[in-house]
């Protein structure tokens, strides 16, 4: 029975849950994910799981958060003079906001702190600092 090596695409079906057991992503109800493995494509700790499944086989993966989405940047988190923000867009605690960079790059932002004169805007992936866990199985492979 053929099992994945590095450099291999993979066709997998996944439940990705946090350490309380809710559910963050799952690919229940689409096409399973595709990716090479070995190439990046995916967080560290996932793409490492790879080697040595066969088509047909299921496993748990836990990820710690350095193999995952990282630890959460003080840098990524910024306090921007609430009157430089708009009066239209919604400050509500967790809104997902997107920012644009000098360099004209599109940035997703969470809206984490609000006080009279500032908002706080945190730049880090949702999931960073998080360990996370995820049921794989593994549906094709393909050269």
């Amino acid at each position: 029975m053929t099992q994945v090596k590095s450099g291999d695409t993979v066709h997998i079906h996944y439940t990705g849950t946090l350490q309380d057991g809710s559910t963050f992503d799952s690919s229940d109800g689409r096409d399973p994910l595709q990716f090479k493995v070995g190439s990046g494509e995916i967080i560290p700790g996932l793409d490492k799981a790879m080697p040595g499944m066969s088509v047909g086989e299921s496993k748990t993966v836990h990820i710690p958060a350095d193999e995952a989405y990282g630890q959460p940047s003080p840098e990524a988190r910024q306090n921007v003079p609430r009157t430089e923000i708009p009066d239209h867009i919604p400050l509500d605690l967790g809104t997902q906001l997107q920012v644009q960079t000098p360099q004209g790059q599109t940035v997703p932002v969470t809206v984490v702190e609000v006080t009279d004169s500032e908002v706080t805007l945190d730049a880090n992936h949702p999931l960073a600092g998080k360990d996370l866990t995820f049921a794989v199985e593994l549906v094709a492979i393909s050269e």
